[in-house]
């Protein structure tokens, strides 16, 4: 195996790198507790081209020489976002739920081929992925289930705490809906005095 080396896309230009990780995800996703089979991976297509559109979207791929051997991306939740309504279990405070399109970075998938795992490239991506973000902090959401326990561990390893579960549509199974804060009472895209 080659020296794993990452790729940083940002924007548009993530749109066209779906075919560069889709058999990534068809692989990871394939197995439990996901079992996703080919209508999933068709509305994963859907989905990703609309993240791929939204502000402040990011990218970054792990590759093994030419192959890609894991994936992840987000982008800022808007102002209109349900994120926090999907929340089943909690009725959190008004302050701490409202966006303004810049306050917080969601984490949509995190994800590295059977082969590839326990080298450091999970955190290595979640690094890329988060480096130089000018928001103040970051969600995501996981599975609950015990098949998910290395995704559980890594994620409290790297500060994230429980806030609720989410149930984000219908069909959905339940998530842990996940939060780190990466700079308290920071105010994005405004100068900290602070600071200076």
């Amino acid at each position: 195996m080659a020296e794993v080396t990452y790729e940083r896309y940002e924007g548009p230009d993530g749109v066209r790198m779906l075919d560069a990780f889709l058999p990534s995800y068809e692989e990871v996703y394939a197995e439990p507790p996901y079992r996703e089979g080919p209508r999933d991976v068709a509305e994963f297509i859907d989905h990703y081209q609309v993240h791929a559109q939204r502000p402040g979207f990011h990218l970054v791929l792990a590759r093994d020489g030419d192959e890609t051997v894991g994936f992840t991306y987000g982008y800022r939740l808007a102002p209109d976002t349900r994120w926090w309504k999907n929340l089943q279990d909690v009725q959190l405070p008004e302050d701490f739920t409202r966006e303004d399109g810049r306050r917080t970075f969601v984490i949509i998938e995190l994800a590295v081929r059977k082969a590839w795992r326990r080298r450091g490239i999970a955190a290595a991506l979640h690094a890329q992925l988060l480096e130089g973000l000018d928001v103040e902090r970051v969600t995501l959401t996981m599975r609950p289930e015990p098949e998910a326990a290395p995704a559980q561990s890594a994620y409290a390893a790297w500060g994230y705490r429980k806030v609720g579960v989410s149930h984000p549509w219908a069909e959905a199974p339940l998530y842990d809906c996940m939060i780190r804060v990466l700079h308290p009472g920071h105010r994005p895209g405004r100068c900290d005095r602070d600071a200076l």
